[in-house]
């Protein structure tokens, strides 16, 4: 029988993992300084430098470089072609100003501290780039996502995400050109093979992905779904990395080239959990990384490097706020959620070292410089955005910033099913000019959905990442119209819980489920064919009685009748509750008070009527 401690030593290193990330990320972020500060703090804690929990710290950092090609798959999941698009202008505009002018300023700064030109180029790119999951976090907490600076903020991070694939694919070409012993010849031929790779991934992009995961979703396996994602990105990378180019690059065009596909959402929450875990050993690869001794005894020129960083960083980028049209508010405070090195930091400066373009030292100093940038800028932001609360520049509108409602959206609305009843939703959603994001599991009717101009996206609904990945955070109505009851109820009780802010309408297949539906959260239900029948029998009354005013009274009673006793039963919790709106004999015109005499009929017959009727109430005991 085996010994079950056997295996214990294997499993002490992934212990140590997990527990540094369960104290440190959410301890980082209740200080408000984000879980990537608190996954390098980890990380310098159990590393050789710190506790030495962990000693060897370039296998660790090795395997986690995974997480860094899945966060540029993401980001290429992101960059969908429409949207880069639509927000052109800012994007070159600012990301390119901004860019362009933080890393002149940077690398003119290293090469004064004796960095010959190309690394002293790649170092300063490096630096000028920012933290995107701390600014985003930053102006999340701060409600400004939305707001002018906060799209303008974004417009920038957004041009960073693109200007990453350049940055690393700049490495190994500097790296080559300081290599005088390549030929020209050699240099052509690595140029071929890279464009081949890039081409044979943009066709297989084009033309295989889409039928693959097509298939696979027939299956309704959602495992190999997992693996297929998966086996894309590794496979991607793995192309590039032959061709002599980076892993993530390969990663970015793959997600580049499923952005406009049908599966985006499902693809991103299959890939989110596997990044996350990732990214966060990364960094506290990283953090084991640094040298305490090299920083120790380098201590000074670290921190002035680092705080000459920020200073630049902050400087240019609110002087280009303020001179595209911010006021000085706006570009402080954009500015300052920008200072933050970027999470690329650390996969550049290993890879100029490692290419020789930097000294190993100077790459583990210039690790050390990012790190401190990370710590001292989520301070800094929350410094500039009490100081902003405070100082109020002279005539300037106290929220200046903000979009007013004139540019707000018209509505976001995440529709769950495009069955018979969704697809009519739609209809009218789409007529309003609603923003419709249509998620569904069925793929033949996704690809006949296309044909008339609908996007529809193929994702579970009853998955909180798939959800989330669908931008349900972000929408104002969400509408489930599948026909699948317990799934219905289970997606109600979702997204109450995780999206408060969004109003929820569902499809109620009986009386029944849409008290289910109302007891579990949803703001408003509709019963799927309460309405049709309701038509379906005012029409006939209409045709009996040749009065289509009398029916559309009976059939408006009707519906007044059933949502009181639908409120009755919702309020005490029985079906056999408001029995007393239920119609039990025809509806028969009644006054609605005693009349204070008797009727006289206008001729003989008629009299004689009304003399029979007043009989009959008079034998009842009631009022003659």
């Amino acid at each position: 029988m085996a010994d079950p401690t056997h295996a214990a030593p294997s499993l002490a290193p992934a212990l140590v993992f997990l527990g540094a990330a369960v104290v440190a990320a959410p301890l980082s972020r209740f200080a408000g300084l984000g879980a990537v500060v608190g996954y390098l703090a980890a990380g310098m804690a159990i590393g050789p430098s710190g506790f030495g929990l962990i000693r060897d710290a370039s296998a660790t950092l090795t395997f986690s470089e995974l997480g860094v090609v899945l966060l540029l798959f993401l980001v290429g999941l992101e960059l969908q072609p429409s949207r880069l698009l639509a927000m052109r202008r800012a994007i070159v505009g600012l990301g390119l100003g901004q860019m362009l002018a933080a890393a002149a300023a940077i690398t003119l700064g290293m090469m004064w501290l004796g960095l010959a030109w190309a690394g002293a180029l790649l170092a300063g790119i490096a630096l000028a780039f920012s933290a995107t999951s701390i600014a985003l976090q930053l102006m999340e907490e701060r409600g400004a996502l939305q707001s002018a600076w906060g799209q303008r903020a974004f417009a920038i991070l957004l041009f960073q995400d693109i200007s990453v694939v350049p940055a690393l694919a700049l490495a190994p070409l500097l790296a080559g050109h300081a290599d005088s012993h390549v030929s020209w010849s050699e240099r052509v031929a690595s140029f071929a093979l890279s464009a081949g790779a890039i081409a044979a991934l943009v066709l297989a992009g084009r033309y295989l992905l889409n039928p693959f995961f097509r298939v696979l979703a027939k299956a309704r396996q959602r495992e190999a779904m997992t693996a297929a994602a998966l086996l894309v990105v590794l496979g991607a990378a793995l192309l590039m990395q032959w061709a002599g180019m980076s892993m993530a690059l390969g990663a970015f065009l793959a997600g580049l080239m499923l952005s406009e596909s049908n599966f985006r959402h499902q693809l991103e929450a299959e890939i989110e959990p596997f990044r996350g875990l990732l990214m966060g050993l990364f960094f506290m690869s990283v953090g084991m990384s640094i040298d305490f001794a090299l920083v120790a005894s380098n201590a000074a020129r670290l921190f002035g490097v680092a705080l000459a960083v920020i200073a630049a960083k902050l400087s240019l980028t609110a002087l280009l706020m303020r001179r595209t049209g911010s006021t000085w508010r706006e570009a402080l405070s954009a500015a300052s959620v920008l200072t933050p090195a970027g999470e690329f930091a650390f996969v550049i400066f290993p890879l100029i070292g490692s290419l020789g373009l930097v000294e190993p030292r100077v790459a583990n100093l210039l690790l050390a410089v990012a790190a401190l940038t990370m710590l001292a800028g989520p301070l800094l932001a929350l410094a500039v955005d009490r100081l902003t609360a405070r100082v109020k520049a002279d005539g300037e509108p106290e929220e200046a910033e903000d979009l007013g409602p004139q540019d707000a959206p018209r509505g976001a609305a995440l529709v769950i099913g495009f069955g018979r009843f969704g697809q009519i939703a739609n209809q009218v959603l789409l007529a309003a000019g609603a923003d419709v994001t249509v998620i569904d599991t069925n793929v033949d009717r996704i690809r006949s959905a296309g044909q008339f101009g609908f996007k529809i996206y193929y994702g579970d609904g009853g998955r909180l990442d798939v959800l989330r990945a669908a931008g349900a955070e972000h929408a104002r109505a969400i509408a489930i119209c599948i026909d699948d009851r317990a799934a219905a109820t289970r997606i109600v009780e979702i997204a109450r819980a995780n999206f408060p802010l969004a109003k929820i309408f569902a499809r109620a297949y009986d009386r029944v489920h849409a008290i289910d539906l109302v007891n579990a959260g949803a703001d408003w239900q509709v019963r799927e064919t309460f309405d049709s029948a309701l038509a379906f029998g005012g029409a006939i009354v209409a045709e009996l009685d040749d009065d289509p005013n009398r029916a559309s009274e009976i059939v408006d009673d009707v519906r007044r009748r059933d949502a009181a006793r639908f409120i009755a039963q919702v309020r005490e919790g029985a079906l056999r509750a408001g029995g007393e709106y239920v119609y039990r004999e025809p509806v028969r015109p009644e006054p609605l008070s005693p009349p204070q005499r008797r009727g006289k009929g206008l001729t003989p017959e008629t009299e004689a009527l009304v003399g029979a009727r007043a009989a009959t109430v008079a034998d009842a005991g009631g009022a003659p």
